[in-house]
């Protein structure tokens, strides 16, 4: 008997590895600047890109040594969606990637309390590279070194708010700094404060808190 059952097609599905950004922060002519750099054409996740500093987790971002730990608003933060080893790894993994695509560095071993941890994007299912990124702030007065690193981001500079948002930016990107424009409004207080961080974004596939 010839079988009539429907044909199941069962997809792979790719886990989002953990990454993390580093939004370097500078104020100027009462706007914030933020320093981007546009990823190449041969990258295979957003090529011809404006985007922040950043890059996946290595395992040796996990027992990374650093000189001073996370704030407890940061680590809070964090810890909403991994644990403290993960917290202390993705922030190392941001003052890592900051060194070689930039050549800032929060020192070494890096601070890790000057970092604000400002926003979370996971991409969207069934794309073939996925990523759970996380997005953190440090101003510009915590970081040292002349830019350059190794080439990877073309363009580093500063950019100003408005101009970053006039750019045809990918969507987490700008919505990232939507979030940061709202978070700089708030006092010192709001900011450390342990709020539930909201969700911003369910659409087109990306989960953005």
């Amino acid at each position: 008997m010839p079988d009539d059952s429907p044909l199941v097609v069962r997809r792979t599905v790719i886990r989002a590895k953990h990454a993390a950004s580093l939004i370097v922060l500078r104020h100027h002519n009462n706007e914030p600047h933020m320093l981007m750099g546009m990823r190449g054409a041969k990258h295979r996740f957003m090529p011809n890109r404006l985007v922040f500093p950043g890059g996946r987790v290595d395992p040796a971002d996990l027992t990374a040594p650093f000189a001073t730990p996370l704030s407890a608003s940061t680590e809070h933060g964090l810890r909403k969606s991994g644990s403290a080893k993960l917290a202390a790894g993705l922030a190392a993994a941001a003052a890592r990637e900051l060194l070689e695509e930039t050549g800032l560095s929060l020192g070494d071993p890096p601070r890790l309390d000057v970092l604000n941890y400002l926003a979370r994007a996971v991409t969207p299912p069934g794309l073939p590279i996925r990523f759970n990124a996380r997005f953190f702030v440090v101003e510009e007065r915590f970081v040292s070194g002349e830019i350059g690193g190794d080439g990877e981001l073309d363009g580093l500079r500063f950019y100003g708010m408005s101009e970053a948002l006039a750019l045809e930016l990918a969507l987490p990107t700008r919505r990232v700094l939507e979030r940061l424009t709202a978070w700089l409004a708030l006092s010192d207080a709001e900011r450390n404060g342990h709020h539930p961080t909201p969700v911003l974004l369910r659409d087109r596939g990306w989960i953005m808190e």
